[in-house]
């Protein structure tokens, strides 16, 4: 099957899998959405939202409407590295056998990440750069596709260990979850105070997720998309000749290239699952905010002023 076939067909595919979703997650589109961009691009995400906004429910839909393993780990300021890992114990030949930890499963959902010290996180961050663990100094390799979905709760802040900024950017999209529409709360409470179960059928196997995933990078990008992808991010930059006046004014640290690698691959699926053959400026504009907003440090005057980082970013167009 050719290329342009494949579009065509993820294309429907993506159609069925979000009215598959909706099933059970009401609302909320636009996350779902760039939930689904990350896995196709092969990303990690960071979900940052208050309690109780079905976070896990909607991973957990996600996986299944997929047909992939999910996993939970509840991060806590007692959780070891080998917690999330596995451990070698000995067996009763007197042989060093390995129990895998949770980390072991195709979805991960890391829930409230930065209430865990950085020597866990940090266990976590390797297996999401490497898709492999070491431990013992045995490395395994973690079966594909691999997706961590991290959350954090931006409300409470006591006992939280902030993840660092270079740990930040190895997830490809920090996604804002807002409170939902009344409507859509008057669809939940409806949905989710019956005895009504909806089940969810698996439409994808892992294979065929990562012939998507092979599929978005084979897509073809005109130069002129990477130059504004690469420009805006180096607009970013306070210290550079090119950053734009409102970075001067509000911005301590801008995003590094990992941004517009970022920002090109999932400019590429977002341009797939709407039926383009290859992506335009649009396709990087509705990548953007989720993209940079984790990657651009604020300073005091921004925090003063209230300048929220949606606002930096929309200069930036």
């Amino acid at each position: 099957m050719s290329d342009v076939a494949k579009v065509e067909q993820l294309v429907n595919k993506y159609k069925t899998l979000r009215s598959e979703i909706a099933k059970v997650i009401v609302g909320q589109e636009e996350v779902v959405n760039q939930i689904l961009i990350s896995i196709f691009s092969g990303g990690h995400a960071l979900l940052i939202g208050v309690p109780g906004l079905a976070k896990t429910l909607m991973v957990n839909t996600i996986a299944q409407a997929l047909g992939l393993d999910f996993k939970r780990i509840q991060f806590t300021p007692d959780l070891m590295p080998s917690d999330i890992l596995g451990s070698e114990i000995l067996d009763e030949d007197r042989h060093f056998k390995f129990i895998k930890g949770p980390i072991f499963a195709n979805i991960i959902l890391a829930d409230e990440i930065n209430r865990t010290p950085p020597k866990t996180q940090a266990a976590l961050l390797e297996a999401m750069q490497e898709r492999a663990v070491t431990v013992a100094g045995h490395h395994y390799k973690l079966s594909l596709p691999y997706f961590v979905l991290a959350t954090q709760n931006p409300i409470e802040q006591e006992g939280t260990y902030p993840l660092p900024e270079a740990q930040l950017d190895r997830f490809m999209f920090a996604i804002n979850l807002d409170y939902p529409s009344f409507q859509e709360e008057v669809e939940v409470v409806k949905a989710t105070t019956s005895d009504k179960k909806a089940s969810v059928n698996p439409l994808f196997t892992s294979e065929e997720i990562i012939d998507i995933q092979h599929l978005i990078r084979r897509i073809p990008v005109a130069d002129n998309v990477i130059e504004y992808a690469v420009k805006m991010v180096g607009k970013t930059r306070p210290n550079t000749t090119t950053a734009a006046e409102m970075i001067k004014d509000y911005v301590d640290w801008g995003a590094g290239p990992r941004a517009s690698q970022n920002l090109i691959l999932a400019a590429k699926t977002h341009a797939a699952i709407h039926g383009k053959f290859s992506p335009d400026i649009e396709n990087v504009q509705a990548v953007a905010y989720s993209i940079l907003r984790h990657r651009i440090i604020k300073n005091y005057k921004a925090e003063a002023e209230g300048i929220s980082e949606e606002q930096i970013i929309k200069s930036l167009f």
